[in-house]
């Protein structure tokens, strides 16, 4: 087999993976909060989705200051999310039913309650000593540069006993790493080898740009004020004021990946998703996936506001144009943003407009990371200020309300509880997600839950939409229209983003043939070619191919 069939045979190209929020998924022993035995109680159900992959957020041994990504043990799993064997049966059984599973590795920090932390912070002289990132004041006795923590206010925090600053990138309890030395780059990977020796298929690998910071602490330069936008970071967060070019995405980086590359590839076809937010996510993106480092990239450009059709185009467009032999990976939720139904359909979305989402998301070319709840329309959750639970929202209240809303439990039926404990869950569960759960969709032959299935089984079936190149098409502001070419096929994707019907010519495709696609709303192609699209519908044809000189 040669590397492009090798490649071509990899089970993450053009795969789904449903991403699972450990403690919000299904709590088995009473105590409000999801578990590991919940998610391997509900592995048939994720299976029957027509997923490819689970990829279980972070269920490590942690202080839970950031819920998990902030890890005290690599190796251990927190005892409120069950034990080591309780991984090793959920492992098993996903494998049985024919899912990959994925596991986040948070490598740039860990906890402030890690061990090597905790010899680290003593003085500047034990063993672990410069395995963080520790600078002197300057004079004044003020931090030594001026760089930001995503969660706002100075990226380092005074440390008294050694009389220094440390930097934290996230919360002052998620003290960086110093990738810089080469110890710290060994026992990283040796932690990831710990997983891999246990069988996991993949790594979610966060922040993964963070990894390395300027060695010199130059400062990040200022940001104009209409330029601080995207990515999540509002206007009222300093962190937007910078150009973050120093305290991330450092050139060194890519050794580092080369080094996780080399060791992943002595196991069995295991994948490597980058997630990368950086100044320019799409170029980072392209250089990461770039020949023996990541297999797949991972960014917050499609978990934006903006959901025209242009943007979406030039996103993708852009990647392809800088993106070589990488492969993308599109999400358009996930536990860090808005829920996709509300941050692009508003107030009341629609339900046909909630099952174009995935038709969207797993018909652009890549592979597709599906949120837990996206599977049923699930709204951003109004979780009120004394209940918060998340301390990016708390801190950013009212103006920014944090990720809770995103967070609240899986509802399986409309109990009290939805189904997903039998004691009061650690976020509230809304009356609206009761109305949408499991149990209520399963007896509904129109409901997302079924379109959603119905759409992955189908998708299966179309390699060109799994695997194929990608073109766009010209059409008129709301439809979206591209090709995907693959082995001799090509399949014309048409999909109205927009709440009224409308009539598109394409050009000259050549002849169109309809392609009855579950799921979505479904428009027609006329006898002219032209594409009729009810709102919020999708048209899937089989296109001719063009003819070779």
């Amino acid at each position: 087999m040669n590397d492009s069939q090798r490649q071509l045979a990899a089970w993450w190209r053009g795969a789904v993976i449903y991403q699972i929020y450990p403690r919000s998924f299904l709590d088995s022993n009473g105590d409000g909060v999801g578990d590991l035995p919940g998610i391997m109680a509900k592995l048939d159900y994720i299976a029957g989705l027509g997923v490819d992959a689970i990829w279980i957020s972070p269920f490590f041994k942690s202080p839970m200051a950031d819920f998990g990504y902030d890890i005290a043990d690599y190796r251990q799993v927190d005892p409120l999310f069950g034990t080591m064997a309780d991984f090793e049966r959920l492992l098993a059984k996903a494998h049985a039913l024919g899912l990959k599973v994925m596991i986040d590795q948070v490598l740039s920090h860990t906890s402030i309650e890690h061990a090597w932390f905790g010899e680290s912070r003593q003085d500047a002289h034990n063993p672990k000593a410069d395995w963080y990132v520790w600078a002197d004041a300057k004079d004044d006795g003020t931090p030594p540069n001026n760089w930001l923590s995503i969660f706002g206010g100075v990226a380092w925090r005074w440390e008294p006993r050694r009389r220094q600053y440390f930097l934290h990138n996230f919360l002052a309890d998620q003290p960086d790493l110093n990738f810089h030395n080469p110890q710290v780059r060994a026992a990283v990977l040796d932690n990831v080898r710990f997983w891999l020796d246990k069988g996991v298929d993949a790594f979610r690998l966060d922040a993964i740009n963070f990894c390395f910071h300027d060695a010199k602490l130059r400062n990040n330069p200022p940001k104009p004020a209409s330029e601080r936008v995207g990515r999540g970071f509002s206007p009222d967060n300093p962190y937007a004021f910078q150009y973050h070019y120093y305290n991330n995405t450092q050139p060194e980086n890519l050794s580092f990946l080369e080094d996780l590359r080399r060791l992943t590839d002595t196991y069995a076809n295991v994948a490597l998703l980058g997630e990368i937010s950086s100044e320019d996510a799409l170029a980072t993106m392209a250089e990461y996936t770039h020949g023996q480092r990541l297999q797949m990239g991972y960014s917050f450009e499609l978990l934006t506001n903006d959901f025209s059709a242009a943007y979406i185009r030039r996103t993708v467009e852009t990647l392809e144009a800088r993106m070589d032999d990488g492969w993308p990976c599109w999400a358009i939720s996930n536990h860090d943003v808005e829920r996709v139904a509300s941050r692009w359909g508003g107030a009341a979305p629609s339900n046909d407009f909630i099952k174009l989402l995935a038709a969207l998301v797993a018909s652009l070319r890549g592979s597709a990371c599906i949120y837990q709840g996206e599977e049923l329309g699930l709204t951003e959750a109004e979780v009120p200020f004394e209940q918060l639970q998340d301390p990016y929202g708390v801190a950013f209240w009212p103006n920014f309300k944090g990720r809770d809303g995103c967070r609240t439990p899986m509802p399986w039926n409309a109990g009290e509880h939805a189904g997903f404990s039998a004691a009061t869950p650690w976020l509230p569960v809304p009356a609206a997600h009761r109305v949408h759960a499991v149990a209520a969709q399963e007896g509904d032959r129109d409901s997302v839950l079924h379109a959603f299935r119905a759409f992955l089984r189908w998708r299966k079936s179309q390699p060109a939409l799994c695997l194929g190149d990608i073109r766009f098409v010209d059409a008129p502001e709301p439809v979206l229209a591209f090709t995907r070419t693959h082995a001799g096929e090509r399949v014309l994707v048409v999909l109205n983003l927009g709440g009224a019907e409308i009539d598109v010519a394409l050009g000259n495709l050549g002849a169109l043939v309809q392609l009855d696609a579950p799921g979505p709303r479904a428009g027609r192609v006329a006898e002219s070619g032209a594409v009729h699209l009810p709102a919020y519908a999708a048209v899937f044809a089989k296109a001719d191919l063009p003819q070779r000189d």
